[in-house]
């Protein structure tokens, strides 16, 4: 089966805003991605990150359904996907309005990659215990996924309570958009696999500020997505699970182009059914020559 690519949105460079921090830059990007054969866009999710963490190597970002709303506006096929949104940041009776808002207005086209989170000053400032985001995570997507349905939601539970709450109009994504859990950990695995898909990625020199299990291999993730599939068999599960990777191996330009399509032979063979591609570039134009030279050397062949 072919993969499919995911361009990520460049939001984050707010060094060279211009280029990349406009309506108008995302609308352009998005556009030569669709274009270029592109199967989605996606964009992450840091609302208060901790000045610390940005001065050794993190990044800001946008909110994930404005910008996608954008993104949403300036293509007809492309899916919407968040990589990822934490969901324990926010009241999901509010996550699950933000869904089905921009599910609805994209004609069904959003894919929720969502994760536990790991910046523990970020979920101080946002007033979130960081102890206890497993609990949370698990809680927001059972009251998000109820409340999708479109069913009254009558819910007490350790967090949230409600009477009776009623969305509309439904998503047009039924029964609810797909769900993606992102990280590395077995607990990250065992959520994916009860869900829709599983978005590891290569940890690097963050694996201890991610606090997640390292993948710094292919050999790292066959294992993961092995142990996937025991989860799945074990209970009873028959619906493939799609997994979005980091397609860094495919634009490592020190290797040869025969040497990055065996990369990305091999981790399809492994099980990858997306990959999340970051294109560099300086300006804007040099993306949109890196979105094509891409496609052509992948996408297309």
């Amino acid at each position: 089966m072919n993969p499919s690519f995911s361009f990520e949105l460049p939001t984050h460079r707010v060094g060279s805003e211009q280029e990349f921090v406009t309506g108008e830059a995302v609308a352009e990007l998005c556009g030569a991605a669709e274009r270029a054969g592109f199967s989605g866009v996606h964009v992450t999710d840091h609302p208060a990150p901790d000045a610390k963490w940005l001065d050794s190597g993190g990044h800001h970002a946008l909110d994930p359904f404005v910008a996608l709303s954008f993104a949403a506006a300036a293509t007809t096929r492309a899916k919407l996907i968040t990589n990822i949104y934490v969901a324990a940041y926010r009241n999901p009776f509010l996550g699950a309005k933000a869904v089905q808002s921009l599910d609805v207005l994209s004609g069904g086209r959003l894919i929720l990659g969502t994760a536990a989170g790991y910046l523990k000053p970020e979920f101080a400032a946002l007033g979130v215990d960081f102890d206890r985001r497993g609990e949370i995570f698990d809680e927001n997507l059972d009251v998000m996924c109820r409340v999708l349905t479109g069913e009254d939601t009558a819910y007490e539970g350790v967090n949230y309570k409600a009477r009776g709450v009623r969305i509309r109009p439904l998503p047009v994504s039924r029964p609810r958009p797909p769900i993606w859990i992102g990280g590395n950990s077995k607990a990250a695995i065992r959520r994916a696999v009860a869900y829709d898909g599983w978005a590891p990625f290569t940890t690097g020199r963050f694996a201890k500020s991610s606090r997640t299990a390292p993948i710094d291999a292919v050999a790292d993730l066959v294992a993961g997505i092995a142990h996937a599939r025991t989860l799945a068999d074990e209970i009873g599960r028959t619906d493939p699970l799609d997994v979005f990777f980091s397609g860094g191996p495919l634009i490592n330009e020190s290797l040869t182009p025969g040497e990055r399509r065996s990369n990305l032979h091999r981790l399809v063979e492994a099980g990858v059914t997306w990959f999340a591609i970051s294109i560099p570039g300086d300006r804007r134009s040099e993306v949109v020559d890196g979105i094509q030279s891409f496609a052509g050397e992948f996408i297309h062949r």
